[in-house]
């Protein structure tokens, strides 16, 4: 208790750049993932987090993991190395029940156990701007939003012409570079971005001596044509590929000599045309392919691997027939796909999925923004299911107070593996089922919003969980969950060279399957506690210094609770300082206090690391 307590004592003195990261009433007065379109914030009654470019550039943070975790509501784990399996969970929920958009492109893993999302490859590179919504929200976003949705966004032309890159260099050689241009011209706006990450790694396995290195290279491109105020065409592109060392180990760990490499895939093709101002219609494809080849040996032949595909149509309407009220309708279909070799066979699966869905967004009194929406989707394998949301925001005094309240079902079909493995599969499996409860207020102190606190108090209770049996060694619907816990983010800025930010979050995740013997237990890798403070302080000579201090409490890492992950505290300083108008000088220090701790057990993780580098802005 006295580490912590020290910790966050130095976190609240430690000095950072200014407007480091902004205060909501600037920062989030736009969000996406709560209607599926550009809304205000205070029609929004969802929880929702927007991680701005300010705050990615000055956190200097290489996995996006390690900004989310700064955010109330998330817990990760990671097996070992950058760029190892990496799953985070929302408010509790399984990892593999979170949403994930890259670019407005889905990128969850049809050739996954369960159609989760592995962080581990997602680096921050050229994105800008990350938004989190917590909750159950199947209605616009379908399967896998039971914990939340996870929203990502590389870098959007705003007019002229302009470019930045950067390079680092430290901690077990690892350099990180990356760049970027965007500009408009006539009817064209349009921005690409690469990024090269490569590092010598540490040791998957907690008790190993080899280092497993790790390379990722990261492309991102879009273009925009608006061939006149009523008619556009968008394209995006995301690539990912990935060289991974790593550690596969039965029983105790060990170092070995496997690899593992990605391939990944995510394109947008999309035609906005809107008759009338009051009437705006989006017709999209979207793509993902995702590449996973493994190797005992580094070699030229993969000894096993898994290809998901998915191949998304998505119609979307926004009919505006007053000023008070917004409906948003849709239709999709994707395809998801999944092929598998390895060990002398081969397997493949592929299902179709349609969707209708239904939003209204009302406004019948000054400061009230009401929402309510069904959804029905049909599963060429398991049937159609049906989720239904509503949520409310209501500002009595111009938007210094927001009271928040929601409701939101969430469902998650079965991962093809989970339906179709020769070995586990279970054809008869029912998707997942969610109910999300929260209350929320945010709280502006001052009209220029420097001072805003935010509170929330949730629960979800899931159904029909998709877990492996160790009886019959297949998939069954077998459990029942309850998450419950409050949030809450402090966020002020006294004087304008100075910013703090602080989250906190109780999460009280447990197992509610009668009859069974976890019954009662903490879900695994779940800590209870977790908090983040950092500062942001910008000198008067141009130096800007910051810290940032996480503290998680500890947790399990099986579901009987009898293997204790110990909690940690992770300090972590920074310092930028501008040298003309074109470059800057960067660097920091990660672990500061060289802290032993494990998110997954008997896999390593990194102590301190320091890192320096320039940026380049045109």
């Amino acid at each position: 208790m006295k580490t912590v307590v020290s910790l966050i004592a130095l976190a609240a003195s430690a000095p950072a750049p200014a407007l480091a990261q902004t205060t909501q009433a600037e920062d989030d007065t736009i969000v996406v993932t709560g209607a599926g379109i550009e809304q205000p914030r205070d029609e929004a009654g969802q929880a929702i987090t927007v991680i701005d470019a300010r705050t990615i550039d000055t956190r200097q943070a290489t996995d996006v993991v390690d900004l989310l975790i700064t955010t109330p509501g998330v817990r990760f784990s990671r097996s070992g190395t950058t760029g190892s399996v990496t799953g985070m969970s929302l408010r509790g929920a399984e990892t593999t029940q979170t949403l994930v958009l890259i670019d407005g492109v889905k990128v969850n893993d049809p050739s996954g156990i369960g159609d989760g999302y592995d962080f581990g490859h997602l680096l921050t590179g050229n994105i800008r701007r990350i938004e989190v919504l917590r909750g159950s929200n199947s209605v616009v976003h379908g399967s896998q939003a039971i914990g939340g949705v996870v929203s990502v966004t590389t870098g959007v032309p705003e007019g002229g012409f302009g470019a930045d890159a950067s390079a680092e260099y430290g901690y077990r050689d690892t350099l990180n570079a990356k760049a970027s241009v965007a500009g408009t011209a006539g009817l064209a706006s349009g921005s690409a971005g690469l990024a090269y990450f490569r590092t010598d790694g540490i040791s998957t396995a907690a008790p190993g001596t080899e280092r497993d290195a790790y390379k990722n290279l990261a492309a991102n491109a879009r273009l925009k044509l608006d061939f006149s105020d009523t008619l556009s065409l968008d394209l995006r592109g995301y690539y990912i590929n990935a060289d991974l060392d790593y550690d596969s180990f039965f029983g105790a760990p060990a170092d070995s000599a496997d690899v593992s490499k990605i391939d990944q895939v995510a394109a947008y093709a999309g035609l906005n045309f809107a008759p009338d101002s009051s009437f705006h219609n989006r017709v999209a494809v979207t793509w993902l392919r995702n590449d996973r080849d493994y190797f005992f040996v580094r070699g030229d032949i993969a000894d096993y691997g898994y290809s998901g595909t998915n191949l998304r149509f998505e119609y979307q309407g926004v009919l505006t027939p007053f000023e008070q009220a917004k409906f948003i309708f849709g239709y999709e279909h994707e395809k998801p796909d999944y092929d598998f070799f390895g060990f002398g066979s081969t397997s493949s699966a592929k299902a179709d999925i349609d969707s209708l869905y239904l939003l209204a967004i009302v406004k019948p009194l000054p400061g009230l923004a009401l929402t309510g929406g069904v959804r029905h989707d049909d599963h060429s394998q398991f049937g159609g299911a049906v989720t239904f949301g509503a949520n409310l925001n209501y500002s009595p005094n111009d938007g210094a107070t927001n009271l928040r309240a929601s409701y939101g079902e969430g469902f998650k079909a079965p991962s093809l593996y989970q339906l179709y493995d020769s070995f586990s599969g279970n054809a008869a499996l029912l998707p997942e089922r969610s109910q999300s409860y929260d209350i929320g207020i945010d709280q502006r102190f001052d009209a220029n919003g420097r001072a805003v606190l935010s509170l929330t108090a949730f629960q979800r209770d899931t159904t029909d969980q998709i877990n492996f049996s160790n009886v019959t060694f297949t998939y069954g619907n077998l459990d029942r969950t309850r998450a419950k816990g409050v949030e809450a983010t402090l966020a002020l800025q006294p004087v304008e060279a100075l910013t703090f930010t602080a989250a906190y979050s109780y999460i009280d995740a447990r197992d509610r399957s009668t009859g069974t013997a976890n019954f009662g237990k903490r879900l695994p890798r779940r800590a209870e506690d977790a908090v983040s403070v950092s500062l942001d302080y910008e000198w008067p000579f141009g130096l800007a210094t910051g810290a940032t201090v996480t503290v998680v409490g500890d947790s399990f890492d099986n579901a009987a609770n009898t293997r204790r992950l110990d909690g940690y505290a992770l300090a972590g300083v920074r310092a930028s300082f501008p040298i003309g108008e074109v470059l800057e000088l960067y660097g920091r220090i990660d672990n500061l206090f060289d802290a032993q701790y494990a998110t997954a057990y008997g896999y390593g993780t990194f102590g301190r690391a320091a890192y320096g580098g320039v940026r380049v802005r045109f």
